[in-house]
């Protein structure tokens, strides 16, 4: 099987506007613009497009995967709407101060997991991310890493750092 680039994006900052607060509920998750355009594009070059999130406030007991899984749907939906799709979408549903875990980023378990279900080639592949940690798990897994302010322009990002 050849091995395909991938795009790893970041939720919340990178996908959807970062609010300072938890994101759970359908009316405060508002889809950054030109995200579904990247999306497609890289869709159309072959490229596998693949989600990887920290979702603590599960842990926490703010919300339940079923709100998250909820958001998920929609996000699908916006992006078919636009031409596009997401591979996948994997989280971290642990929050720090109730115990260690394997998963949350700056670990790289969920981009590995991605790496194995999906034919993905690391060394080809970059991740986009507005806090280090998601620099972090990249770098743990041999895949480029991109850091952008929250909310910014990803398209304008992936351009300045030469990603085609």
């Amino acid at each position: 099987m050849k091995l395909r680039p991938a795009l790893f994006l970041d939720r919340d900052g990178v996908v959807n506007r970062e609010r300072g607060e938890h994101t759970w509920r359908l009316e405060d998750f508002e889809v950054l613009p030109a995200v579904a355009d990247v999306v497609a594009a890289f869709n159309r070059k072959g490229w596998a497009v693949v989600i990887v999130s920290n979702q603590s406030g599960i842990g926490l007991g703010l919300y339940a995967r079923a709100d998250v899984e909820r958001l998920h749907r929609y996000l699908h939906d916006h992006l078919h709407q636009h031409g596009a799709h997401v591979d996948d979408i994997l989280y971290c549903p642990h929050h720090p101060s109730k115990g260690r875990c394997l998963c949350r980023k700056p670990s790289g378990l969920l981009m590995e997991r991605a790496i194995a279900l999906h034919g993905i080639d690391p060394v080809r592949s970059v991740m986009v991310g507005d806090r280090e940690r998601d620099i972090e798990a990249a770098a743990t897994v041999g895949v480029r890493g991109v850091l952008i302010p929250s909310n910014s322009g990803l398209a304008a990002a992936l351009q300045h750092a030469g990603i085609p």
